[in-house]
């Protein structure tokens, strides 16, 4: 399989990615980073785009803050369903971006009302997922 693609190898796009990069380190540190970087081997250009594109000229775009975007991002995820390898990724960057977990709890349960329960119960697994992981771990006392 050629690695080689017309619309991601010359500079003017190579800086959208790298810029998208940036971003992307920004919000959501190495969980976006990681889902891009594995995406290379197989579909270069998906994972151009979703750097160069989402993240480089979408997501910093003047007009909404970091914060509004994940709560708009959890919502759409939500309410898509099927889509909880990626809400994990979002409800991380919203966290890292300064939204509380009762925000991101309060969001999904507001998706109920529009996207239907089964919808919001596995957003709110998927956040709680991410809630329990980043939870600081006890330390034992020393011997």
């Amino acid at each position: 399989m050629s690695t080689t693609q017309h619309d991601v190898d010359n500079a003017g796009n190579l800086a959208r990615r790298q810029h998208g990069l940036d971003v992307l380190a920004r919000i959501d540190g190495d969980a976006g980073t990681a889902v891009v970087d594995s995406l290379a081997d197989v579909s270069p250009a998906l994972s151009h785009h979703v750097a160069a594109f989402a993240f480089g000229d979408i997501y910093d775009r003047p007009g909404l803050d970091a914060r509004s975007r994940q709560l708009v991002t959890i919502g759409v995820l939500t309410a898509l369903g099927g889509c909880e390898p990626q809400l994990r990724i979002h409800v991380g960057a919203a966290l890292n971006v300064g939204l509380s977990r009762d925000e991101i709890v309060e969001a999904i349960l507001h998706c109920a009302v529009y996207a239907g329960f089964p919808r919001a119960l596995n957003a709110t697994f998927a956040a709680k997922g991410v809630f329990d992981a980043r939870r600081p771990q006890p330390t034992s006392p020393a011997p």
